[in-house]
């Protein structure tokens, strides 16, 4: 069995078991505070697997495919490392209970389905960019995924609707909290990483990646306005879980709609 089959396995198997972990912790009463070692550890391990599976995935003897769905499962492993490491400080460990999953797919799908985008080959410039994007896009995601579980907060405390799980959740002021610490470290990197493209692809025109950079940027300005607003005017609440999910839908368009457009319309 080829390495990027059997480490992609092999990080399913322990994908599945930090997710039963996760949901174990969650559905205590008592609050173990060893219970996350074990979620880590094994997680920990689904990522190096995830990320040696995904490596075979993307490169080939005839240079680096980046494919959608062969960048998927890169973004994926990233997104889970993020959120494993961030969860040791921070009160994201319930996001693992939709990341795993979603990792899980990402691996299933580059396993199946082969790269229709053409091969490039990677110099520091543009691995750069590539870097810069894809730890931009993750945290992104997870800032996206964190404001749903506040917009869900915010709806059943609003309504008085304490659902048993609503007690698990950390306190609505430490959601919004880490909510703009993550807003704030994507925005830095994605500002890094739209300057990176301007400096470093030099075929950007040739390939019709001004779609990609025009909804980044766009992007880029939303979460701009929000930041600002968050800073100077203490925006909260329903505002700010609007402005990221219209930010990350412009993250969306961008990065799938012009890969989509590149992979399966003008190939």
């Amino acid at each position: 069995m080829p390495v990027t089959t059997l480490s992609g396995l092999i990080a399913v198997v322990f994908y599945l078991i930090g997710t039963l972990y996760q949901a174990k912790h969650l559905n205590m009463r008592s609050k173990d505070p060893n219970a996350y070692r074990w979620v880590f550890l094994f997680g920990l391990l689904a990522v190096a697997a995830h990320l040696l599976s995904a490596r075979g995935v993307l490169h080939h003897d005839d240079g680096y495919h980046f494919g959608i769905v062969q960048i998927s499962t890169l973004i994926c492993a990233s997104i889970s490392l993020l959120v494993l490491l961030s969860g040791l400080r921070k009160p994201l460990g319930i996001l693992i209970l939709g990341l795993f999953p979603l990792a899980i797919l990402s691996i299933i799908v580059s396993l199946s389905i082969p790269s229709a985008y053409p091969p490039v080959s990677l110099g520091a410039g543009l691995a750069s960019h590539i870097l810069l994007s894809i730890l931009a896009y993750s945290l992104f995601t997870i800032a996206t995924l964190q404001a749903g579980f506040l917009a869900f907060q915010n709806h059943q405390l609003k309504h008085r609707h304490a659902a048993s799980v609503i007690r698990r959740f950390p306190p609505l002021q430490d959601m919004e909290s880490v909510l703009f610490e993550l807003l704030w470290t994507a925005q830095g990197l994605l500002t890094l990483g739209i300057l990176a493209g301007f400096f470093f692809v030099d075929d950007i025109w040739a390939h019709g990646l001004l779609h990609k950079m025009f909804f980044s940027v766009l992007a880029w300005l939303v979460f701009a306005v929000l930041l600002w607003g968050r800073h100077r005017m203490g925006w909260r609440g329903t505002t700010a879980i609007r402005f990221t999910l219209t930010g990350f839908i412009f993250l969306i368009l961008g990065f799938y709609g012009s890969k989509a457009v590149l992979e399966y319309i003008l190939n």
